[in-house]
C-alpha cells in the first residue's frame, strides 16, 4: 500500500516535471517562468507566470486551447483551466534571463556580450546580489572548455537561506559544443536573518514614538478632556438623582417601619390595661359576693 502511495506522488511530479519542460519549450518567446497548479472541486486551475502574456494567449486564444487541449490528453488532468499572469519585473527573474541567455547563444550571438549585459540589467532592477557562471566550450572551435564566473553584491551560497535566492540554470548548444549557464539573483526586497540589525530597528521604534508623540496637539488634548467632562456632567447628575431618589425612598420606609412599631406597641399596651381593668372588676367582685354572703350568715 504504501509503494503504491510512493508511486502516485512519484508519478505526478514527474508529469508536473514535462509540463514544465513542454511549456518552456512552447512558451520560449512569452518568457515562461514557472506554473502553478490550484486544484477545485469542478476545475484544475494552471496559473502560468510568463513575461510577454501576448505571445502566451495568441491571437484570439488560439495558443491557450492548444495548451488545455494538449494538457487534458497527453499529461492526464481533468478540466484543465489556463490562467495567464504577468511577471512585473522580468530581469529579476533568474529562470526568465538564462533561457534567454542559452537562446542567444545558440543563435550564435557572443556569449561575453550577452553574460555582461545580463548582470547589468540585474543591477539596474536593484538586485542586492547576482552571480552568473558559464562554463563549456567558449572559445570556439578546436579550443578547450573552460568556466568564466561574474559576480556583483552579496550571494549566498549555503546553508538553508539559499532558498531565499532565485537559482535557475540552463543549456546551450551551439555548433563549437554545449554551453552551461547558472545564474543566482537575490532580490531586493529579501532580508536574511543574519543581516538584520537590532539597533537599527529599536531606533527606528524609538523615532517613530517621538514622532508620535510630537503629532499630538495639546489642545486637542484640553478639547477631549472637555468633552469627556461635557459627557460625564449628565452622567454624575443622573448618579446623584439616583442616589437622592435612594436616600429618600431609605427615609421613608424607616418612618414606615417606626410608624408600625408604635402602632404594634400602642396596641400593646391598650391590651394590657383592658386586662388589667378586667382583673381589677373580676376583683371586686369577688369582693362584693363574699361580702354579701358574709352578711347573709
Amino acid at each position: 500500500m504504501i509503494f503504491m502511495i510512493e508511486r502516485t506522488f512519484i508519478q505526478k511530479n514527474f508529469n508536473r516535471m514535462e509540463l514544465e519542460d513542454y511549456l518552456t519549450k512552447k512558451l520560449d518567446r512569452a518568457g515562461f517562468s514557472h506554473l502553478e497548479i490550484i486544484k477545485t472541486p469542478l476545475v484544475t486551475r494552471i496559473v502560468l507566470h510568463v513575461a510577454k502574456p501576448g505571445f502566451a494567449i495568441g491571437k484570439g486564444g488560439s495558443t491557450i486551447k492548444t495548451l488545455t487541449e494538449v494538457i487534458a490528453q497527453k499529461y492526464k488532468i481533468d478540466n484543465p483551466q489556463i490562467e495567464i499572469q504577468e511577471i512585473k519585473q522580468p530581469n529579476l527573474n533568474a529562470k526568465i534571463l538564462a533561457e534567454r541567455m542559452a537562446s542567444m547563444i545558440q543563435r550564435e550571438f557572443s556569449w561575453r556580450s550577452i553574460a555582461y549585459k545580463l548582470v547589468k540589467d540585474v543591477v539596474d532592477a536593484g538586485a542586492q546580489g547576482v552571480e552568473l557562471v558559464v562554463k563549456g566550450k567558449l572559445s570556439g572551435k578546436g579550443g578547450r572548455k573552460k568556466k568564466v564566473r561574474i559576480a556583483y553584491g552579496y550571494m549566498k551560497k549555503l546553508g538553508d537561506q539559499t532558498k531565499m535566492v532565485d537559482y535557475a540554470k540552463a543549456a546551450s548548444y551551439p555548433k563549437a559544443g554545449a554551453i552551461g549557464i547558472r545564474l543566482r539573483i537575490i532580490h531586493p526586497d529579501v532580508i536574511f536573518p543574519d543581516k538584520v540589525d537590532i539597533k537599527k530597528i529599536i531606533a527606528a521604534k524609538k523615532g517613530a514614538a517621538i514622532e508620535a508623540k510630537e503629532q499630538i496637539n495639546p489642545k486637542d488634548i484640553t478639547i477631549e478632556i472637555t468633552d469627556l467632562k461635557e459627557k460625564e456632567a449628565p452622567a454624575a447628575e443622573e448618579k446623584t438623582e439616583a442616589k437622592k431618589e435612594v436616600k429618600m425612598e431609605a427615609k421613608k420606609e424607616v418612618k414606615m417601619e417606626a410608624k408600625a412599631e408604635v402602632k404594634t406597641e400602642a396596641k400593646k399596651e391598650v391590651k394590657t390595661e383592658k386586662k388589667t381593668e378586667a382583673k381589677a372588676e373580676k376583683k371586686t367582685e369577688s369582693k362584693t359576693e363574699t361580702k354579701t354572703e358574709a352578711k347573709k350568715e
